[in-house]
C-alpha cells in the first residue's frame, strides 16, 4: 500500500509530534463530494485559528495513527485527549503546515419530503511542520487495514470490492445498539452497598471482552450472604462502572480486582453500575457467505477478531462462549458443527454470547475468586 510509513509499522501504530489547536463540530451529510469537505476542514480552521496579531492557544500533543484507532496523546503525560477509531474518521486535510482530521457520529434528523442521515462532524485542528505526511499517513492507514481484512480471511479482492464491504458496514448497526442501551438512564444506576469493616463485598468479575464499545469488568458472580448479594440490587451481567468515584472503563482485569479489594477497609461502597443481561445478543447481517465473518472460534470460545468487520460491529466479543446461534443451542455441539453453522449461516445471523470465564463459572467449571 504505497504511503510514507512502513505496512508494518501502521500494524502497531507510528506516532507524530504537532501542537493541538482545538476542536469544533460541524453537521454534514455522510459522502459529500471533495470540494464540500475542504470547505468544511477551511470552516474548522476559520474558527479555531486565532485572527493575525492574536497569539494561539496551542498544546504539544503526539498524533498516535494506526489500521485500528487514531489518538492524540498528551506530549507530557501521554495521557488520551481524544481516541478515535479509525472506521469513524471521514476525512484527513492538510492544509499549508495545518492538519484537520474529521469524524464522524450519526445524528438522528428528518427532513419534510425524506429522511436524511446527518452526521455531526468532530474536527479537530493540528499543526505540525509533518501536516502533509500526518494526512498522507492515515490515508494509508485505511489501505493497509483494508487489505489485511482480505489477507486474513482469504478473500479475492477482485470478488468482493471496497465499496460492496463499506455498503455491508453501512447496513451493519455498529455494536448492536449497545450505545443506545448505555445512555439510558435507567440502564445506568449508583448501587450503595453497607458492609463491616475488613469485610470484602462478596463479587467476582471478569473482563467485558475485546470489541466492547466500552471496555470495563462485568459482574460474573455473588457470594451468597455476601454484602453485595444482600443489597439486592446487583445481578450476574452488570456492567460495573466506578468504584467510590473511581473508574473502571478500560483498566485491566487484575488492575480492577485490586481497586476492589481496597474496599474491605470501607464500611460504605458505591458502585456505578449499567444492568446488563448475562447473556449478549450478536446480530450479523451477511448479504451472502462471501461476505466472512471475521471472527474465529475454537471449542465455542471466540478467540480473534477483525477490527471493523461485520461480526464486531454486530456486537461479537473476543472471550465469550457462543451459546446459541439462530435460535439453536450450541452449549453441547462438537467445535466442527459450530464452525458449519456458522459458515452456511445468511443473511441476519443472531449470536447469543456470555464471556467464558462467566459460563465456566455459572456451570461450576471454575471457583469463583471472590472480591
Amino acid at each position: 500500500v504505497p504511503g510514507p510509513c512502513d505496512p508494518e509499522d501502521l500494524l502497531e501504530g507510528v506516532i507524530f509530534g504537532a501542537k493541538y489547536l482545538g476542536s469544533t463540530q460541524l453537521v454534514s451529510e455522510r459522502n459529500p463530494p471533495t470540494s464540500v469537505r475542504m470547505a468544511q476542514a477551511q470552516e474548522a480552521v476559520d474558527r479555531i485559528k486565532a485572527p493575525d496579531g492574536e497569539s494561539q492557544p496551542m498544546t504539544d500533543v503526539e498524533l498516535f495513527v494506526s489500521t485500528q484507532r487514531i489518538k492524540v496523546l498528551t506530549a507530557d503525560t501521554q495521557e488520551a485527549m481524544m481516541d478515535h477509531s479509525l472506521q469513524t474518521i471521514s476525512y484527513i486535510a492538510d492544509i499549508g503546515s495545518l492538519v484537520v482530521l474529521m469524524a464522524r457520529r450519526r445524528l438522528p434528523r428528518r427532513s419534510e419530503a425524506e429522511e436524511k442521515r446527518l452526521y455531526k462532524m468532530i474536527c479537530h485542528v493540528f499543526h505540525s511542520a509533518d501536516a502533509q505526511l500526518i494526512a498522507q499517513a492515515i490515508g494509508q492507514a485505511f489501505g493497509v487495514a483494508y487489505q489485511r481484512f482480505l489477507e486474513a480471511n482469504s478473500i479475492d479482492p477482485s470478488q468482493l470490492s471496497p465499496g460492496q464491504y463499506s455498503r455491508a458496514l453501512e447496513e451493519q448497526e455498529q455494536h448492536n445498539a449497545e450505545l443506545t442501551h448505555f445512555s439510558r438512564q435507567e440502564n445506568c444506576k449508583d448501587v450503595c452497598i453497607r458492609k463491616q469493616k475488613g469485610e470484602i463485598l462478596g463479587i467476582a468479575i471478569v473482563e467485558s471482552g475485546w470489541g466492547s464499545i466500552l471496555p470495563t469488568v462485568v459482574i460474573a458472580n455473588l457470594m451468597h450472604g455476601g454484602p453485595a448479594e444482600r443489597s439486592g440490587q446487583l445481578s450476574i451481567g452488570d456492567r460495573l462502572m466506578c468504584a467510590n468515584g473511581t473508574s473502571l472503563v478500560g483498566l485491566p482485569l487484575a488492575t480492577c480486582q485490586g481497586i476492589i479489594r481496597e474496599l474491605k477497609h470501607q464500611t460504605e461502597v458505591t458502585l456505578s453500575i449499567v444492568h446488563c443481561p448475562p447473556v449478549t445478543t450478536a446480530v450479523i447481517r451477511r448479504p451472502d457467505s462471501s461476505y466472512q465473518l471475521g471472527f474465529c472460534v475454537e471449542n465455542g470460545v471466540i478467540c480473534s477478531l477483525m477490527r471493523g468487520g461485520i461480526a464486531e460491529r454486530g456486537g461479537v466479543r473476543v472471550g465469550h462462549r457462543i451459546i446459541e446461534i439462530n435460535g439453536q443451542s450450541v452449549v453441547a455441539t462438537p467445535h466442527e458443527k459450530i464452525i458449519q453453522m456458522l459458515t452456511q449461516a445468511v443473511s441476519e445471523v443472531h449470536i447469543k454470547t456470555m464471556p467464558a470465564s462467566t459460563y465456566r463459572l455459572l456451570t461450576g467449571q471454575e471457583q469463583p475468586l471472590f472480591l
